[in-house]
């Protein structure tokens, strides 16, 4: 990563309940390629009283991708899916001209202990495709490609590079690397990559121009073709990114569109609850805030 042009700490945010770190949006980089919005959740400890409910809520003009490390989580949308996301596995939702979800502790864990850790994502549609007919894959961890190079261990979660393709059925050239190692070396990797890109740690350290950079920091590139690093022992990160849109992207709460006016109508639907309501899930949900920029 000899060309970093900009290093995002986590900022604490609320979801309901609980506490994130924030990666992107930011004031100074609102995008990375197509990817617009990350949170980091947890890692926390849920007592055997405590559950993980994010309520009923709208998207429009975006894809979400839920990718955990630990715990469990049950997707419900109002296309009539009824999924539990399990640690490795890949849930995509489109959004497109809009949907709504919700995801929760599963009923057979709401009296357990246990363990929430993952990663929450947003990546902006292709202007054309802003529209489209709301659609949910449900990709398992056996179907993401994996290999090893030497002592490095790869995961392509999502898009596509170094030849392969992920099971994700994205909407524009991108990508989403997993890279682990248990030894320190060099990754030199830049050349099979493309457009922008960003690289979070998870866990251990990278060295980049004599400095090390550890977790919960997200460094981003000048040009993803100089993606050359020194990634430190037991360390896990992700790289992603790939190429930009021409058009500015709007984010008004869960809302992401290159227009603002349908940005305003989706809100005014929500306002109103006119949203179509997810079968099982039809009670609760959560009210447009007052303040909400990202």
């Amino acid at each position: 990563m000899s060309n970093i042009s900009l290093i995002i700490e986590e900022r604490a945010a609320s979801i309901g309940k609980f506490m994130v770190g924030r990666l992107l949006p930011f004031r100074q980089k609102r995008m990375v390629g197509p990817f617009i919005y990350i949170d980091h959740m947890g890692p926390v400890r849920l007592g055997e009283h405590e559950n993980f409910d994010v309520l009923p809520h709208p998207h429009i003009g975006l894809s979400t991708l839920t990718y955990l490390f630990d715990g469990s989580l049950m997707h419900r949308d109002t296309l009539g899916n009824h999924v539990e996301i399990k640690p490795g596995a890949v849930n995509w939702m489109t959004a497109g001209k809009g949907i709504v979800h919700s995801e929760r502790t599963p009923d057979h864990l709401r009296r357990s202990e246990m363990n929430m850790h993952g990663l929450q994502i947003w990546v902006a549609l292709p202007k054309d495709l802003e529209q489209m007919e709301p659609e949910f894959f449900h990709i398992t961890e056996q179907e993401i490609p994996a290999w090893s190079e030497g002592d490095l261990k790869f995961k392509l979660v999502a898009g596509e590079a170094f030849g392969r393709k992920s099971a994700v059925p994205v909407f524009s050239r991108l990508f989403m690397l997993e890279i682990e190692s248990k030894t320190k070396q060099s990754v030199n990797i830049g050349d099979r990559l493309y457009g922008e890109s960003g690289l979070y740690i998870l866990e251990g350290s990278i060295e980049s121009e004599g400095k090390i950079f550890e977790p919960q920091q997200l460094l981003v590139a000048k040009d993803s073709k100089l993606c050359d690093f020194i990634i430190g022992e037991n360390s896990k990160i992700y790289i992603f990114g790939g190429e930009t849109f021409p058009e500015e992207r709007f984010i008004d709460w869960n809302f992401v569109s290159s227009s603002k006016e349908l940005i305003e109508e989706a809100k005014q639907k929500w306002k109103a609850q006119s949203f179509p309501k997810i079968e099982g899930d039809e009670t609760e949900f959560i009210p447009y805030p007052s303040f909400n920029r990202r």
